[in-house]
């Protein structure tokens, strides 16, 4: 139990770090915050710091859940699929409520994801799933270029797909979970989305 506290701990500090947040102080001197969204995610940086720190953002941000969940759970022999379902959802609070920026952060998707791929090493059944639920995301933001709505749609598919095929109970729960936590998170998103004021994302050239 002190190693699994150990490692929770070490979960939320991980996904604590605010990398959005810390990209913008260091490239423009401003609080990610007070701009565009005000969201501490990878989509704001996109739209207030440009594409190639937004893509760094979300690499970071993806990361984070990989390497709690791939690496710090073998190191400390964490590797019953309970107690990576555990370190999962550490991660990802972290990331939500981060210890740095007064339990105020980011909407969990890009570090659920991370946390997603580092389980898919040891689970392979996740794999369709986590492929399904990214092929969902990409065909809602495809046609809508509303990455909030793409978002939660995937949080739907992913908990439906993870009870409709073979996965340990834990995973499900774990779906579960992590979809609530996308939608729950999403609430100012769908309120802009029923108001009709939600902004899409350009494919191709700038907004006008």
């Amino acid at each position: 139990m002190i190693i699994l506290a150990v490692g929770i701990i070490i979960s939320y500090l991980v996904g604590s770090i605010p990398t959005a947040y810390i990209f913008g102080k260091l490239l423009k001197g401003i609080d990610i915050r007070r701009h565009g969204s005000g969201n501490v995610g990878a989509t704001n940086v996109f739209r207030v710091l440009g594409k190639v720190p937004g893509i760094i953002v979300l690499a970071l941000d993806i990361y984070k859940g990989f390497w709690v969940v791939g690496i710090v759970s073998e190191v400390l022999g964490l590797i019953l699929p309970w107690e990576r379902v555990v370190l999962c959802v550490a991660v990802v609070l972290g990331h939500n409520y981060t210890l740095f920026l007064g339990f105020k952060g980011g909407k969990g998707v890009a570090t659920s994801l991370g946390a997603l791929i580092g389980l898919t090493l040891r689970i392979p059944s996740i794999l369709p799933v986590l492929l399904l639920t990214l092929g969902a995301f990409l065909v809602v933001f495809v046609t809508s270029r509303i990455v909030s709505l793409s978002s939660i749609v995937a949080a739907i598919c992913l908990p439906i797909l993870m009870w409709l095929t073979p996965q340990p109970l834990e995973i499900r729960l774990l779906g579960l979970v992590f979809g609530l936590f996308v939608v729950y998170r999403h609430r100012p998103n769908i309120q802009r989305l029923r108001a009709g004021e939600e902004p899409r994302v350009p494919l191709f050239g700038k907004k006008k």
